[in-house]
């Protein structure tokens, strides 16, 4: 089973493509994904009534209470800075938390008893690329970082996991060196999908990566012994499996992107069987998880542009009917240890959780309730969830993490995830008609103290396309609404609103996807909110692509536009993706969806490509782009510079040294967001 680890949600393969640019650059910090990370369940006796606020007496400076709000404009150092406070962990028996503070640059993830608030342990890890924190057990950590390789001639953002003992004070690799199996250590540093199990009193965790000698490789690590074995191999490419509690092998998912075969094969009886099959082009269906019973799988698959879970029995290999709709999420909550589905999340204006634990949602809805309608995220939990950290985001609150013990009917702060943001802006819901009359769903944020009307605006569409914004805390849309800036954020048709309003995109890509964005510019000025002169568009990703899009195809709405790793070039794109190995297939046909094209050849791709419309561009541009990107190569940019410069157009570009697809830096976050602002002062002044 491949899980998107820094949600903590299972499903279809984490495609490496751009689409998969964790909702774009600026939608959520890679940082800080404030969803479920590792949680799990257990039945609560009746706990209740009102919880309480106290302070949380951590050795955290950013614990102090909230004050008034700022009088001016917080310093964009601290937007474009890393969360002082990020990837906040519970120990599975409640008793120990864990995070990642950033002071100054430097950054360092520490351990703290609940019971004391004391330090028990600290380690320094500077400038790291750290994705996610999460306990293996109460006395192991479990970090995934990455870091920007070539392997093989291929340049790519590679994930890498380790482990930190506390009883031993040391960090490690996994898998590591396998034993007795591989006298010569073939094993790379690389993994895409892990998940941990309690097997006869031992803690393991199950990695997927690669072997140089057997390929596609499962590795059982076990932490207590201190060993590392290959559970399973296969040459196969695109493989993926879960594992039952017992640590016995439950499935096997194969795709094969040329012959756009999936299969997916449950074990029971002693041997694999196959239990489901067919044929795919880009929806693959993929294990979500354990069912109610450890005997059942759940599938998810897109039929007829319906998302369906259906179930698999182990025991039979049987296939099941699809689920009822109700019982269908974006996402699932697991069980420690067992992956077993205990609830599942539904992204709307925020993530909703739904417990099927009766017990388990009524202390849900009691949390909500003693927030006062502040936003509230999951976050972390113990395994009887008689403690949880919730990520907080709204007027009454600020924006922090906070720790709920429902045995004391109590919530206490840790800290505020920016030490110098006290009271983000208010993200307004807004929905508007396209030209079609297709209801587009957007976030409009305006800027303190000034009028709702005929104000500066700035267009910030969301990366991906497959993703969507919300009213969640977001620094890049925050820092431009405290400048003085209307921040308007659509939901273009190819959002993940729902799956009928996901295809509504396709073929759309540079058409009617790009026409949502001026649609909603003619709305607010139309409600006098805006000044229609003084509008800018600015977005990262394919919100890059729709700035660059905005000026070429679209042009006469906006007066500069900020690209920061935006495409310009489709056909050059899809030559780049085409880079031989088997995944570029499904890249391309992924790509095709959207863009209407038959491949890099089609003569249709220079219709939507911006370069090839350089002299519609009459306003000024400004590119950004990270030298280590993998996802949208920094040629991209180059080309639009070029192709601009070359007709004496008012364009700059501003290389990122160092830094990849994800803006993972804050040296370099930084200087976006400060070349951003400065742009848009010179060119579309808020005063």
């Amino acid at each position: 089973m491949r899980r998107t680890k820094a949600l903590g949600i299972a499903g279809a393969p984490l495609r490496q493509g751009l689409f998969c640019a964790y909702n774009s650059l600026h939608r959520t910090d890679p940082h800080q994904q404030s969803a479920v990370r590792a949680t799990c369940g257990g039945v609560l006796g009746e706990r209740g009534r009102e919880v309480k606020k106290i302070y949380y007496g951590l050795v955290l400076a950013v614990c102090a209470g909230l004050g008034a709000p700022h009088a001016k404009a917080v310093p964009l150092s601290v937007y474009g800075g890393l969360p002082n406070i990020e990837n906040v962990a519970l120990s599975p028996d409640g008793s120990q938390l864990a995070y990642v503070r950033t002071d100054g640059g430097e950054r360092t993830f520490l351990v703290a008893n609940v019971a004391d608030h004391k330090l028990s342990h600290y380690v320094k890890i500077g400038g790291e690329k750290l994705r996610d924190l999460v306990w293996a057990d109460n006395d192991n950590l479990l970090l995934e970082t990455s870091i920007t390789s070539t392997l093989y001639g291929f340049a790519n953002e590679r994930f890498m996991l380790r482990v930190y003992s506390l009883s031993h004070n040391e960090v490690r690799s996994l898998p590591g060196p396998v034993l007795e199996q591989d006298e010569d250590n073939h094993v790379i540093n690389q993994e895409w999908g892990y998940f941990v199990r309690q097997v006869g009193g031992h803690t393991v965790v199950f990695v997927e990566g690669y072997h140089l000698v057997q390929g596609s490789s499962l590795f059982k690590c076990d932490l207590t012994a201190r060993t590392s074995t290959i559970f399973k191999s296969t040459p196969d490419g695109d493989v993926s499996w879960t594992v039952d509690e017992h640590g016995q092998l439950a499935s096997e998912s194969v795709y094969d992107a040329q012959s756009q075969h999936w299969s997916i094969k449950v074990y029971h009886g002693g041997n694999l069987h196959e239990a489901a099959s067919g044929h795919a082009a880009i929806d693959i269906p993929a294990v979500v998880g354990f069912g109610a019973s450890p005997d059942t799988l759940i599938v998810e698959s897109i039929e007829n542009g319906k998302k369906l879970w259906r179930p698999i029995t182990i025991s039979n290999g049987t296939y099941g009917a699809p689920l009822p709709d109700d019982q269908v999420y974006r996402s699932a909550i697991y069980e420690r240890f067992t992956d077993r589905a205990i609830g599942g999340i539904h992204i709307g204006d925020v993530p909703e959780y739904t417990f099927f634990d009766p017990a388990l949602e009524a202390h849900w809805k009691a949390v909500l309730k003693a927030f006062d309608g502040d936003h509230v995220e999951l976050v972390s939990a113990a395994a009887d969830y008689s403690k949880i950290v919730v990520l907080v985001d709204g007027p009454k609150h600020g924006y922090k993490y906070e720790l709920v013990d429902l045995e004391k009917s109590s919530a206490v702060p840790i800290g505020k995830v920016y030490s110098a943001i006290d009271q983000p802006a208010e993200v307004q819901r807004i929905t508007y008609a396209a030209a079609d009359g297709l209801e587009i769903p957007a976030y409009l944020t305006l800027p303190r103290g000034r009028t709702a009307k005929n104000l500066p605006l700035v267009v910030l569409p969301h990366g991906g396309p497959e993703a969507r914004d919300t009213q969640s805390f977001d620094w890049w849309q925050q820092a431009l609404a405290d400048q003085g800036y209307a921040v308007l954020q659509p939901n273009y048709r190819g959002s993940t609103v729902t799956e009928s309003f996901l295809e509504a995109g396709y073929g759309e890509f540079g058409r009617k996807m790009q026409t949502d964005l001026s649609d909603g510019v003619r709305y607010l000025a139309k409600q006098g909110v805006v000044d229609p002169a003084r509008v800018c568009i600015v977005g990262a990703s394919y919100g890059g692509y729709a700035a660059l899009a905005g000026v070429t195809l679209d042009p006469g709405v906006y007066r500069c536009a900020v690209a920061v790793a935006g495409l310009s070039d489709l056909a050059q794109m899809l030559r780049w993706e085409g880079r031989g190995n088997a995944e570029s297939r499904w890249v391309q046909r992924y790509w095709g969806r959207y863009w209407g094209s038959r491949g890099a050849s089609d003569a249709g791709l220079d219709a939507i490509s911006p370069v090839k419309h350089i002299d519609a561009v009459k306003v000024p541009v400004l590119l950004i782009h990270g030298k280590d990107d993998t996802v949208v190569p920094f040629e991209q940019s180059q080309l639009f510079y070029d192709a601009l410069k070359k007709r004496n157009g008012d364009v700059q570009l501003v290389p990122l040294a160092h830094e990849d697809h994800y803006l993972s830096r804050a040296e370099t976050r930084t200087q976006m967001v400060q070349a951003t602002v400065d742009f848009l002062r010179a060119h579309n002044p808020p005063d």
